[in-house]
């Protein structure tokens, strides 16, 4: 066993005893089966009425014009009860000019048949199934004695870059599973921390815990130090974890949360996850993408086909390092530090993960600092920073490199080459 290796084994096991029960001890918490299994239901996009509404400035989503979103809302209760459907759940989108309705079809209805027909009616806009996602990520072990074995200190010397840039007030959506907002490495850092899932209260999950940790821990707290410490977390759960640890979203849930990241001022919107193309979360991504927000998408390594959010042009999508991810067409694959990272868990803990949403978490921290740096970037600007050998159809981001592109007097790639570190 190497040098590097006994000292995370050490690391380890000291912090394995300080924490009591791994972060995988906690219970999950219960999320209502309808979300869960999305069975026999469809979403339902319905036209807003032109120029009708006045988005709220303290809660995006919702409406100051109670009485109009009442009188809609009977009007797709109408339309269900014509279908045999039954209307479970609503949401404005007012970036896209359409309510979204989830509507529950009966058990003898297929879901195509079911489309098929609201496709037809002259209100709606739209209708498509609720799809599934998953978070792109595993927990290894329980785990500022943390920053020397972070791949993020090894490769991208991140502490160099602080002197820069630190991502300084930059919004970053971490639409992901509930975040533990009262962990050390996190206090202070979530502007917002909102629940898309269910009524109750955003409970401390592992997943997005782990990839808000990536992003943006504080220093000094005796745990990590994030790629962007200085930037403000929204923590947007549309993602809930499973008994089993593994984390599930739908599209609905996941169109509530992009849609309050665009209408409340997100600069960079990070989704660590996968799924099959939707229609919905498509139409949001463009708008996002449009108004210069950054996205960031994780790639599943295990799936041949296109998959959201990587697929889709303009969006980020990053792979772990050394995975062996194939690459098929669309935009350049970024290959970001996704193995044995250590970051926060649920509890004031610490544990190592591996998989893309951790890599995924390093790119949206990135992000955030180039955007401190170059606040009127674009998307595909930001993505020739990152990565400015088009040819490549995957390549490491040298984070000195890209720093030192927009800051002359950087020292970094003079630390990268003492180090002997590569890339």
């Amino acid at each position: 066993m190497n040098a590097f290796c006994k000292r995370v084994a050490l690391l380890l096991a000291c912090l394995t005893a300080l924490a009591g029960q791994p972060a995988h001890a906690q219970d999950a918490p219960i999320v209502s089966t309808a979300y869960e299994s999305g069975e026999h239901q469809v979403l339902v996009m319905l036209r807003l009425p032109a120029a009708h509404y006045r988005p709220d400035a303290s809660y995006g989503g919702r409406y100051l014009d109670d009485s109009g979103r009442s009188a809609r809302r009977r009007r797709a209760e109408e339309l269900a009860q014509q279908h045999g459907l039954a209307l479970l759940d609503d949401w404005p989108m007012p970036v896209l000019g359409i309510d979204c309705y989830v509507m529950r079809y009966p058990d003898d209805e297929t879901a195509d048949h079911v489309i098929a027909l609201l496709t037809h009616d002259p209100q709606v806009e739209w209708a498509q199934p609720v799809a599934r996602f998953s978070g792109m990520g595993q927990e290894a072990a329980s785990a500022d004695p943390l920053y020397p074995v972070q791949p993020a200190a090894r490769y991208w010397h991140v502490a160099e870059l602080h002197r820069y840039t630190t991502g300084r007030n930059v919004k970053v959506a971490v639409v992901d599973s509930g975040i533990d907002a009262g962990h050390p490495d996190l206090q202070g850092q979530l502007t917002v921390n909102s629940n898309f899932v269910d009524a109750g209260p955003t409970p401390p999950e592992n997943h997005g815990t782990a990839v808000a940790g990536i992003i943006a821990a504080r220093a000094g707290n005796g745990g990590i130090i994030g790629v962007a410490p200085q930037a403000r977390l929204m923590g947007l759960r549309a993602c809930w974890q499973l008994p089993d640890q593994a984390t599930r979203c739908n599209s609905f849930t996941l169109a509530k949360a992009i849609n309050y990241a665009i209408l409340n001022g997100a600069r960079v919107i990070n989704l660590s996850l996968s799924g099959p193309p939707d229609r919905l979360l498509d139409r949001l991504l463009d708008v996002a993408l449009e108004r210069g927000i950054g996205v960031v998408g994780a790639v599943d390594a295990q799936n041949s086909g296109p998959a959201f959010p990587a697929s889709h042009h303009g969006v980020l999508a990053v792979a772990s390092q050394g995975r062996g991810v194939k690459t098929g067409p669309g935009d350049p694959l970024l290959l970001a530090p996704g193995n044995d990272i250590p970051t926060t868990a649920p509890g004031g803990r610490w544990a190592f993960v591996n998989g893309s949403s951790y890599a995924a978490a390093h790119v949206s921290g990135m992000l955030a600092l180039l955007d401190e740096l170059q606040p009127d970037a674009s998307p595909a600007q930001l993505r020739t920073l990152l990565q400015p050998a088009a040819a490549l159809n995957a390549g490491n981001i040298d984070a000195c490199a890209t720093i030192a592109r927009l800051v002359r007097q950087s020292n970094c790639a003079r630390a990268l080459s003492q180090s002997g570190a590569a890339p």
